[in-house]
């Protein structure tokens, strides 16, 4: 199995716009073969100091693969390419984590 975390940040203030993007094409990506889990997250409040937040403008997408094929497939389908385009001006910055169960 392979888990990612991606950590994107909005241009300020464009969270929930892209937010509201991301979540249109969530079902496309849930439909794709080898697709486990497919989702965003964001901070919960009221946690205490421990946690360490993302931020107003960030959100987390976690997401369970079933094989590194079934990854690479989702990065290059259509509807993927289709919401880059759409969301690539509100996007400020993100980081892509790709990691095996160990």
């Amino acid at each position: 199995m392979i888990n990612v975390v991606a950590i994107i940040t909005a241009k300020p203030g464009k969270r929930d716009e892209l937010l509201s993007l991301f979540n249109a094409n969530v079902p496309a990506v849930r439909a794709e073969d080898g697709c486990i889990e497919y989702g965003a997250a964001i901070d919960t409040e009221g946690m205490g100091s421990f946690q360490a937040k993302l931020g107003e403008d960030s959100f987390a997408v976690l997401e369970k693969w079933e094989s590194k094929e079934a990854l690479m497939a989702h990065a290059v389908s259509d509807h993927m390419k289709d919401y880059g385009k759409k969301s690539k001006d509100l996007v400020a910055d993100k980081a892509i984590h790709i990691l095996s169960n160990v």
